[in-house]
C-alpha cells in the first residue's frame, strides 16, 4: 500500500491560497479517479478539488473553514500500487507501520508561531494560526511579525477574504496606511550623507466603532452568506481606503445604437451569439485608458503603480442577488469580436457558477452597467486596489439640440449618462473628468459604417 498526497492545486497566476469550505468525502470512504474530494473558496469563486487517483481517503490535513496555500498537502489517500501509472511518483510515498506516525503531519493542534520560531515556519506552513476565532495563514502571520504588526492590530484589520479572513493584501494595505514601507527596519527616517530626512507618514484613519442594531418585534434576521460578507467587507474597506470623488457626463449614443441595430442580426447568425452594448463600451474604455494611463493605476502607500496591462472588470449580478466581477484580460489587445466573446463567456459562466478563481483576478479598472436595471445613473464604490470605476445608465430617447448648417434644431436622440468614481488621492477632477469625457466622445463618434 502507498500514500498519495493530495495537494491544493494551482488555480491561477494570482491565486495563492484557498479556504476549505467542505469535505465532500468522508474518512475511510472509497474514491474513484476524478471524484470531488473537497469544495474550496478563493475570494468570490467556489471550486472543487478532484482526486487524480483511485483509493481510500485516509486523513484530512485541514479542517473545514481553514486556509491552505497552493501546494499544501490537504489530504492523504491510500492507494494500491499496481504499476508505474498508478500515480505520479513524486506524490506517492511508501509508508511503513514504524514510520506511519512521522509521515503524517499533525494538523489538529493549531499553533501560533512566536518571534523565536520564525526559522521553523516552513514546518508548519499548512497550519493556520487562530486568534479570537479568526484564522491567519502562515504567510499573513509571517508578514505581520516581520513588519511588527501586533496581535491586537491584526485582530482589528477588516478581512476581505472568505468569511472575513485577513489576506496578504489586507495586511499590506494596513501596513501601507500606517506608513511602514520597509521589512527589516521599523524606522521613520531615511539617512542621507548630508542629513536625516523625515519620511512622510500617511494619515491614519481611526476605526469606527461597531454599530449595535437591535431587532424589533416581527423583524426577520437573515444571516449573510459567505459571498455577501465578502462584498460587505470589501466595500467598507474601499470607503475607508479611498476618498471618493465623482464625475458625470451625458453622451449622445444615437450612432452607436443605430449601428448595433443594423448589424446585430447578421452578427448573431455569423458568430452564434448576441452582441450587446457592453463590449462596445468596454472598447471605448480601453481606448481612453491608453490615452490616459494615470487612470489605470493603483496606490501603494505614497507610490503610484502604473499598470502595464489593461484588465477591465465587468460587474455581473448573480441569480442569488450577489455581485461578482470577472475580468477581461488585456482588453485593449482584443478586437471588438474578441471582447464580445469574452463578455458573453464570462457572463454565462458567472450565472452558471462556473468561473475559475483566476477569472476574477488582476483587474485594473471596473465597468458596471446599472442601466440594465432601468437606472439612469449611479455612483459606484471603487473596486480596490483599483483607482476608478465607471458606470453607465440606461439609454433613453430624449429631445436634444443639434447644430446644423441651417441653425439649431431639436431632434430625438439616444442619450446615456456615464458616471465615474475615482480615488482623489491620485486622480484629480481635471484628469478624471477629461478621461470620462474621452470615453463619451468615443461612444458619440461611433462609425456608423464600421464593419465587424
Amino acid at each position: 500500500m502507498s500514500i498519495y498526497k493530495l495537494v491544493l492545486p494551482k488555480m491561477g497566476e494570482s491565486v495563492s491560497e484557498a479556504t476549505i469550505t467542505k469535505w465532500v468525502k468522508s474518512i475511510g470512504e472509497s474514491i474513484g479517479e476524478d471524484d470531488t474530494i473537497a469544495e474550496i473558496a478563493t475570494d468570490k469563486v467556489d471550486s472543487e478539488v478532484p482526486s487524480p487517483v483511485q483509493g481510500v481517503l485516509k486523513e484530512f490535513l485541514f479542517e473545514e473553514g481553514s486556509v491552505a496555500q497552493v501546494g499544501d498537502v490537504i489530504a492523504l489517500i491510500e492507494i494500491e500500487r499496481e504499476g508505474e501509472n498508478t500515480a505520479p511518483t513524486a506524490a506517492v510515498e511508501e509508508v511503513s507501520s514504524t514510520h506511519q506516525e512521522e509521515a503524517e503531519p499533525t494538523v489538529h493542534e493549531i499553533t501560533i508561531p512566536g518571534m523565536d520560531e520564525l526559522n521553523h515556519m516552513e514546518e508548519r506552513e499548512s497550519v493556520a494560526a487562530l486568534s479570537e476565532g479568526r484564522f491567519y495563514s502562515p504567510l499573513v502571520r509571517s508578514i505581520a511579525q516581520q513588519e511588527q504588526v501586533s496581535q491586537a492590530e491584526l485582530d482589528l484589520i477588516v478581512g476581505s477574504g472568505a468569511d472575513g479572513r485577513v489576506t496578504k493584501q489586507d495586511v499590506l494595505d494596513y501596513i501601507a496606511s500606517r506608513g511602514t514601507t520597509t521589512v527589516s527596519k521599523p524606522t521613520a527616517t531615511v539617512s542621507t550623507p548630508q542629513s536625516t530626512v523625515a519620511k512622510p507618514q500617511p494619515a491614519s484613519v481611526p476605526a469606527a466603532p461597531a454599530q449595535v442594531v437591535k431587532s424589533m418585534n416581527g423583524d426577520e434576521i437573515v444571516e449573510m452568506d459567505r459571498m455577501r460578507r465578502l462584498i460587505a467587507d470589501h466595500m467598507v474597506q474601499s470607503i475607508h481606503t479611498s476618498p471618493h470623488v465623482f464625475s458625470v457626463v451625458e453622451a449622445d449614443v444615437t450612432n452607436l445604437v443605430n449601428w448595433r441595430n443594423k448589424i446585430k442580426d447578421s452578427y448573431k447568425k455569423r458568430e452564434g451569439e448576441n452582441i450587446t452594448f457592453t463590449p462596445l463600451i468596454i472598447e471605448a474604455i480601453s481606448k481612453a485608458l491608453k490615452d490616459f494611463p494615470m487612470i489605470n493605476v493603483s496606490v501603494d502607500g505614497y507610490n503610484i503603480i502604473k499598470r502595464k496591462h489593461i484588465n477591465i472588470g465587468m460587474a455581473a449580478a448573480l441569480p442569488s442577488g450577489n455581485l461578482i466581477v470577472p475580468v477581461i484580460k488585456d482588453a485593449d489587445q482584443l478586437s471588438l469580436v474578441g471582447i464580445s466573446k469574452a463578455v458573453n463567456d464570462l457572463a454565462n459562466r458567472a450565472r452558471a457558477n462556473k468561473l475559475q478563481p483566476d477569472d476574477t483576478q488582476g483587474g485594473t479598472f471596473t465597468f458596471t452597467n446599472i442601466g440594465a436595471f432601468g437606472n439612469i445613473f449611479g455612483m459606484p464604490i471603487i473596486n480596490q486596489p483599483q483607482a476608478a470605476i465607471l458606470a453607465v445608465g440606461s439609454i433613453t430617447k430624449k429631445p436634444a439640440v443639434l447644430e446644423t448648417e441651417d441653425g439649431d434644431v431639436i431632434a430625438i436622440r439616444h442619450m446615456m449618462y456615464l458616471t465615474m468614481s475615482y480615488d482623489h488621492r491620485v486622480i484629480d477632477g481635471a484628469l478624471g473628468g477629461t478621461f470620462l469625457r474621452r470615453v463619451g466622445d468615443y461612444l458619440e463618434n461611433w462609425d456608423k459604417d464600421r464593419i465587424i
